[in-house]
């Protein structure tokens, strides 16, 4: 699917299609038993990215995005597009202390331990804002989670999630349910 903001045309029909021919696969990373799905070879293939970026940057139009939160890190490259596809300014939500205070933080809970997620207090208002999450791949939903409470917390109305790929069988869509969500490889 192209929108119009799309300037050129790539050798892909849709995302899926790159998704499909670009995407590395690394098995048993970063721990056994995984089959980690590598994004960075999407990234740097201009046509797969770009039509990465109008799949995504067509959800956000949907979804009524008044702004893009990208997620740490590779939510960072995808949303940054996507904003700049859409006309809009990006919020980047960071790793805890990534940020000089003052920062509005939000903690949570990993199956692993505890990590925080961050944005600046000062620079920037999302009180009132409609705001889109970005982020690569949908596992556990826990930093999305989190992200929307942050956004919450800050004033800011999170109205859906968008990314690109989900690993279903950890049950990261339940935790999401009342919000939209797209996967563009689905």
């Amino acid at each position: 699917m192209l929108n119009e903001t799309q300037k050129r045309i790539t050798r892909y029909g849709s995302a899926r299609e790159a998704l499909a021919d670009k995407i590395r696969y690394v098995r048993d990373w970063p721990e056994e038993g995984v089959l980690f799905e590598d994004l960075t070879p999407v990234l740097a293939d201009a046509d797969a990215f770009q039509v990465v970026v109008d799949e995504l940057s067509d959800a956000c139009r949907r979804l009524g995005a008044e702004m893009i939160g990208g997620l740490d890190a590779r939510g960072f490259l995808l949303g940054s597009a996507v904003a700049y596809n859409l006309g809009l300014g990006i919020l980047a939500i960071r790793k805890k202390g990534k940020l000089p205070p003052p920062v509005v933080t939000e903690e949570y809970s990993l199956e692993y331990g505890a990590a925080a997620l961050e944005i600046p207090a000062d620079g920037q208002d999302v009180h009132g804002v409609k705001v889109v999450l970005v982020d690569d791949v949908l596992a556990t939903g826990g930093t999305l989670v989190a992200a929307r409470r942050l956004i919450e917390h800050a004033g800011g109305q999170v109205v859906g999630n968008v990314v690109v790929l989900e690993v279903p069988e950890l049950g990261g869509r339940d935790r999401l349910s009342d919000l939209p969500l797209v996967v563009i490889n689905e």
